[in-house]
């Protein structure tokens, strides 16, 4: 199977260096039984067609799907051409812009920033899923899905992140808002980066001591290869 990395962003200063681009981490997350090629969506790098690729993953981003950016709008274009055509999955900024482009509205939440270990409730079970009520992984984000997009459905959720793993049915594609392709040890790393200028010292306290909990990212990863699996082969 062919998968094409949409890298919306990269990490920041010598985590880049230390750790591998946010495309490199999701070859990590899904494995090698793939063929993977990486656009830098920030540069306008895009398919020139969804059928380039059996499958796309949006990355994650520093940026705001509402920011002025010239590689925003061509991005969200090109989603609303493969969708139904070309299974998609989003993740955090790849989650919000699947969710703007399909109708939906994201914003910069009042609640602040959700990062550390998150834990997310199933509230609906597709086939791609095994039977997990409660699933815990990586976040780090601030802006939100606030309206759902139609024929979004909601898959999984917290209070803080209630839209937080949605499944488009009709159109080949899931999205979720937290990272599974982050290590703990990454993800230690971003909030100590940010510590005083995003974070409190109380706040990243209390997300670098969740991250040493139990994680699912190896449950997520499975999850995704399923769902790939399952729609590359209907």
């Amino acid at each position: 199977m062919r998968i094409g990395l949409l890298e919306t962003g990269e990490p920041p200063g010598d985590l880049l260096d230390i750790y591998g681009s946010y495309s490199s981490m999701f070859e990590a997350l899904l494995g090698p039984g793939y063929a993977y090629r990486v656009y830098d969506v920030q540069k306008g790098e895009l398919p020139a067609d969804p059928a380039e690729n059996d499958a796309y993953i949006v990355t994650g981003s520093a940026a705001g799907v509402y920011d002025p950016l010239p590689w925003i709008a061509p991005l969200k274009a090109f989603l609303r051409q493969a969708r139904g055509e070309t299974p998609l999955v989003g993740v955090c900024f790849g989650h919000q812009i699947m969710a703007e482009a399909f109708g939906g509205k994201v914003v910069k939440s009042d609640k602040g920033w959700g990062v550390g270990l998150h834990a997310y409730e199933v509230a609906a079970q597709a086939p791609w899923m095994d039977a997990a009520r409660q699933v815990a992984v990586p976040a780090s984000h601030q802006d939100q899905v606030v309206a759902l997009p139609p024929g979004a459905r909601v898959l999984a959720g917290s209070a803080f992140t209630p839209y937080g793993v949605l499944a488009y049915d009709d159109a080949k594609a899931i999205s979720m808002q937290f990272h599974p392709e982050f290590s703990p040890a990454y993800a230690k790393a971003l909030i100590e980066a940010r510590r005083g200028s995003r974070f409190t010292d109380e706040q990243a306290d209390a997300a670098i001591a969740s991250l040493s909990g139990p994680n699912d990212r190896e449950r997520m990863a499975a999850w995704i290869a399923r769902f790939l699996a399952q729609e590359t082969q209907g």
